[in-house]
């Protein structure tokens, strides 16, 4: 592996002991840099290895909907980690408290991890590397180029962004070696885990319901890899930005999630032949996708109208007594009662389905904006309803999302006109032109 995937949270004298990773973001056995990390550290130390996740009791408004896609997934990864000689341990709490415990409690000689950005879960590694006095390390194992890497500061655009990534493309989109079997076994009794029970554990909301539209885990993760790279890429530049067709990748979940490498989608696209199809999706898989989580890393208040570019909250603020032409509450909104078809269409495909369409996604939360009193309390609105109904919600690409559409981050000031200011804007009419709007509404119905 690339050491440079890798940085160091915290030093540690070395010992004996298993070499443990500690799984978060990246929920799979194969094509995953944290797991080939950590099992070369065990291989040099001779020492076992064991993954170990943290069920969190509650996570940022995730309801079942969320819990059964990531349970269901990890089932089958842990099973896939069995047959390699690698343990799997679920365990349930506090995750920061809870690896302190497990490390202690088995002797654990190194910790590796995998990168994310939000804030929650840099705390719990924080609170974890107070607490030990053995070598922690973090792994990028989600982005192509590790994020540090890609760039020392939080870019503007994507403009700036995209050198700084794809002049790094080629040293880091090398080819994943393989996990091997496990040579030296973890002697201790192995608890089996009540993944039928699981939920009850939890506190969460079940009223929102899990998806059967798709299935969870890495075999069907590849499954919807080769039927993109074989049906949908050639024709990608024309119908992903069109709602009425089904035109879109269907990774959001599983990269989510971790079920799925965006580096081995991106291998497999490569390998095709190189059209504007094929351009765009990179664009989006690489450039736009990292460029989230550059946003989320280095701008602590990813979730806050504080994260807005200068122009846009003073072009926000002189705007702030403009007429709104139309006033919903959170309730009307999430039960899709506005006067806006297109948009009560967008909302229910999101509570029914668990994903709306992308381009559906921008003028949702735009007209969110037009509707609030506040860019503060529109922000809010769209986090929480992302968060809450979609498979893909807490995650860098939903808050920036949100704070583009609605606080132009990664934006440049438009034309001034009321409510949005200089705030780019969407309109039910503009949408008509692009696609086949009535289509988009009647296809939604019959979900």
């Amino acid at each position: 592996m690339n050491p440079k995937r890798m940085r160091m949270l915290k030093g540690g004298s070395s010992k004996p002991g298993p070499v443990v990773y500690w799984m978060s973001r990246d929920q799979r056995a194969r094509d995953n840099w944290a797991l080939i990390y950590a099992q070369e550290i065990a291989l040099k130390r001779n020492e076992p290895l064991i993954v170990v996740l943290t069920l969190a009791r509650e996570f940022l408004d995730a309801t079942l909907r969320q819990y059964a896609f990531m349970l269901n997934g990890l089932r089958e990864a842990s099973e896939a980690l069995r047959e390699r000689n690698i343990p799997f341990y679920l365990l349930s709490g506090s995750p920061g408290e809870e690896i302190v415990r497990f490390t202690r409690r088995f002797g654990i000689g190194a910790i590796v991890t995998d990168f994310d950005p939000l804030r929650v879960k840099q705390q719990w590694k924080s609170e974890v590397a107070k607490e030990i006095s053995i070598p922690f390390y973090e792994v990028d194992a989600h982005n192509i180029v590790p994020c540090w890497h890609a760039s020392a500061k939080q870019d503007f655009a994507a403009r700036t962004f995209r050198p700084r990534v794809t002049g790094k493309l080629e040293e880091f989109c090398d080819s994943f070696p393989p996990c091997e079997d496990h040579p030296i076994l973890w002697k201790r009794q192995i608890p089996e885990i009540n993944w039928k029970n699981l939920m009850s554990t939890l506190n969460i909301d079940s009223s929102i319901a899990p998806v059967t539209w798709i299935k969870p885990g890495e075999a069907a993760a590849g499954s919807v890899l080769k039927n993109f790279v074989n049906k949908k890429l050639s024709v990608y530049e024309e119908t992903r930005n069109n709602p009425s067709s089904d035109g879109q990748s269907h990774f959001s979940p599983y990269l989510h999630f971790g079920q799925i490498s965006a580096q081995r989608i991106a291998l497999e696209v490569r390998k095709q032949e190189s059209t504007t199809s094929h351009d765009s999706f990179l664009e989006e898989l690489i450039v736009r996708r990292e460029l989230s989580d550059n946003f989320c890393f280095y701008n602590a208040a990813y979730d806050s109208t504080a994260a807005f570019p200068q122009w846009a909250r003073r072009t926000l603020e002189d705007h702030g007594q403009d007429e709104r032409p139309y006033l919903y509450s959170l309730e009307e909104l999430e039960l899709s009662r506005t006067h806006d078809p297109l948009w009560n269409a967008a909302q229910t495909e999101m509570v029914k389905k668990g994903k709306m369409h992308g381009y559906m996604r921008m003028y949702w939360a735009k007209k969110i904006l037009e509707w609030s009193n506040t860019p503060e309390e529109a922000l809010n609105k769209a986090i929480y309803m992302n968060d809450r109904y979609e498979l893909d919600g807490r995650d860098p690409n939903g808050y920036v999302g949100c704070a583009w559409a609605i606080g132009g981050v990664h934006d440049r000031a438009w034309f001034q006109r009321p409510v949005f200011g200089k705030i780019r804007y969407m309109s039910y009419n503009g949408c008509k032109k692009k696609f086949n709007a009535d289509m988009y509404i009647e296809n939604v119905q019959r979900l």
